[in-house]
């Protein structure tokens, strides 16, 4: 007589579930840790802010993460003496939130990363740069903070470059920002109206990174399909799925008109050798953070009411321990120039570039990241492609 079994993936599913309620106590997706949170709290809690609260789960470190109950109770010593004695904070202070700021720190100990920002000013600075209306800022201030968060900790001379390839209305957007937290960016129509969400402005389609260095043979590249239309959580799928971080990443703006009062985030990451036990812990920190802004567009509320990337990190590693990390002020820079218009005039046949000059009587070009004009006229190129020297096709002769 044959016995009929469940399908294997059936089976499979079956078991990550039974051993994850083990585990925690608590019943998880398979695709996410959720924070423990009654079941009347998740119903107050907007899907958009319960996601954010959650790692989003990989597989691959589950085995990993698992620790005797004597090595568990030397953590626990460790960082209870931690959070006995705070470190000194005062060289990361910003009172207010005066300056913009990427704060990151470890915890106790050191299975549990997080890294905080506000980029008022820097999205600010963008908004003027393009002329942007809130919706396209929101979308722009939410890829900055997702990539300056995502790319913490890299080398200074490290690339990183996110694009939201939506086919929305505002016709995608995409910044670059490398490990000194230098940042430029732009959206397809920075001009669109109020009229719009931000999930009907990005659309449906992909998220893509690119990460270089000087030194690298080749370009690291990745890309997930967009799920939901708010970047922050899209771009947290992104570091679960493509690059195997498990996380929690949340990234938000507020406006007042034309001016941004607040745009901030944070990363949540699990290291390897996590013990669950740390990060059930940080599950209730972040569920606490949630109550405590109270609002859908996390932590925006608590940035509006004074609190700082050091404030929110103490937050999130109430009962963990700090270890801080560095802090970088962001700012907004872009790599244009005369040179690099030149450069260009050069790889083009000297024939396209008097067809410019005769009919529009000058070159002029204008830089999709920062928005500035360039233009020369007839005699200025003439005289600069008569005095030019190297290669345009070739890097090294121009200093890259």
């Amino acid at each position: 007589m044959k016995t009929s079994h469940p399908p294997i993936n059936h089976l499979c599913t079956l078991k990550v579930i039974l051993m994850s309620s083990l585990l925690l106590a608590h019943l998880r997706l398979t695709t996410a840790f959720h924070a423990p949170l009654a079941t009347s709290r998740i119903a107050r809690l907007s899907s958009a802010s319960y996601g954010r609260s959650c790692f989003r789960h990989v597989n691959a470190r589950d085995t990993s993460c698992r620790m005797t109950d004597d090595s568990f109770q030397q953590q626990q010593q460790q960082q209870q003496q931690s959070s006995s004695s705070l470190p000194d904070l005062a060289p990361y202070q910003n009172p207010n939130n005066l300056s913009d700021q990427i704060f990151s720190a470890l915890s106790g100990d050191g299975s549990l990363k997080i890294t905080v920002c506000t980029i008022r000013n820097l999205l600010n600075e963008m908004m003027l740069q393009h002329s942007m209306n809130p919706v396209p800022a929101d979308a722009l201030g939410r890829a900055a903070m997702c990539a300056l968060l995502a790319s913490n900790g890299m080398q200074e001379e490290q690339m990183f470059q996110l694009s939201i390839k939506g086919d929305g209305a505002m016709r995608g957007c995409m910044v670059i920002v490398n490990g000194k937290g230098e940042a430029r960016g732009f959206v397809g129509v920075p001009g669109l109206g109020g009229d719009w969400t931000l999930k009907e402005a990005v659309g449906k389609g992909t998220i893509q990174v690119v990460k270089n260095h000087p030194e690298w043979p080749r370009p690291y590249n990745g890309i997930t399909a967009i799920r939901h239309g708010d970047i922050d959580r899209d771009v947290g799928i992104y570091l679960a799925e493509s690059e195997q971080r498990s996380c929690a990443l949340a990234a938000a703006t507020t406006f007042n008109g034309i001016l941004c009062t607040a745009a901030g985030g944070y990363l949540v990451e699990r290291l390897p050798d996590c013990p669950p036990e740390s990060m059930a812990h940080m599950e209730r920190n972040l569920a606490k953070l949630v109550q405590i802004d109270g609002g859908d567009a996390l932590p925006t509320n608590l940035l509006l009411e004074g609190k700082t990337p050091v404030d929110i990190a103490m937050i999130l590693l109430d009962g963990l321990g700090m270890e801080p990390l560095n802090s970088i002020e962001p700012k907004a820079l872009c790599e244009c120039s005369e040179e690099k218009l030149l450069r260009s005039l050069r790889l083009l046949p000297r024939e396209e570039v008097d067809v410019i000059l005769r009919e529009e009587g000058k070159v002029e070009a204008r830089c999709q990241f920062c928005g500035r004009v360039y233009r020369m006229g007839p005699e200025e190129v003439e005289r600069r492609l008569a005095e030019a020297k190297g290669d345009p096709s070739k890097d090294e002769d121009f200093g890259k």
